[in-house]
C-alpha cells in the first residue's frame, strides 16, 4: 500500500495510507458528509473501497491514540511511528473486521499491543511486575473504597509533574503502564479497558490501584 500525505499529531508529522478510490468526489464535500457518519458506516465504506471514509476515522482517533501511546513510550518520534504503524495495520485488515467488538476498541487494542511489543523490544533490563498480584487484590476492601473516589491527583495538569509523571510511568511493567495512560489520562472506562486489554475489569481495577501506589512513591517530592 502506497503512503502519501502527513497528518499534523504532536510534535511530529504522521503519515497516513489513502487510495485512488471515491476521490472523484470533492473532499470538502466529502468530509462535510463523512464526519456525521458513525463508526460502523464508516468501517463499511472503509471496506468496500472508500480511504476517504478511514481518513475520518483516523481524525477522529488519532489525537487520543498518540497520547496514549506517548505516555506508554515517553517519546513523541516513537509515538508517531506507534501510531502510523497501528493505523497502516488497521487498514491492511479492516477487511477481516466483522465488528465484534466496536472499531474504537479494536483500533486501541492494535495500538497498545504494538506499544507494549516495542517497549518489551526497547528494554531490556528488568522492571518490577505487578502481575502477579493482579488476582488476590480484586477484592480487596481497601482498594474497593479507593477506586470508587475519585482523588485530586487525578485532576492534576501541572508542566513539571506532567514531565515527572512521564519518567515515573517508565518504571511500572508495560500492562500497567497501558491502564494508567488509557484510565487516568485518557478518561478511558474500566470496561473499554477491560475490553482493551482482554481482561477483567478486576483485574483492571487492581492494576490501577497498584500502579498508583508505585507513582506515588516515585512521585512523593512532587505531591
Amino acid at each position: 500500500m502506497k503512503l502519501k500525505e502527513t497528518i499534523k499529531l504532536g510534535s511530529q508529522r504522521l503519515r497516513r495510507p489513502s487510495s485512488s478510490a471515491a476521490e472523484a468526489v470533492p473532499a470538502t464535500e466529502r468530509e462535510i458528509d463523512l464526519q456525521h457518519e458513525d463508526d460502523e458506516a464508516l468501517v463499511r465504506r472503509t471496506q468496500k473501497g472508500d480511504s476517504s471514509a478511514f481518513d475520518v476515522l483516523v481524525g477522529r482517533y488519532k489525537e487520543r491514540l498518540y497520547a496514549t501511546v506517548y505516555h506508554m513510550t515517553s517519546n513523541h518520534e516513537d509515538a508517531n511511528d506507534l501510531v502510523q504503524d497501528t493505523f497502516i495495520k488497521a487498514y491492511k485488515s479492516l477487511r477481516s473486521f466483522r465488528g465484534q467488538s466496536s472499531f474504537y476498541t479494536w483500533v486501541y487494542r492494535i495500538a497498545v499491543n504494538r506499544t507494549i511489543n516495542f517497549i518489551k523490544r526497547r528494554k531490556n533490563h528488568n522492571q518490577y511486575s505487578l502481575d502477579d498480584m493482579d488476582s488476590s487484590i480484586q477484592t480487596d476492601p481497601d482498594l474497593v473504597e479507593l477506586m470508587s473516589h475519585v482523588t485530586p491527583r487525578r485532576e492534576v495538569a501541572l508542566t513539571e509533574l506532567q514531565q515527572k509523571l512521564n519518567e515515573a510511568l517508565q518504571h511500572l511493567s508495560e500492562p500497567h503502564r497501558a491502564v494508567v495512560a488509557m484510565h487516568d489520562i485518557q478518561g478511558m472506562t474500566h470496561a473499554d479497558i477491560a475490553r482493551v486489554m482482554k481482561c477483567s475489569e478486576g483485574t483492571v481495577r487492581s492494576r490501577l490501584f497498584y500502579a498508583r501506589q508505585q507513582l506515588q512513591g516515585l512521585l512523593s517530592d512532587y505531591l
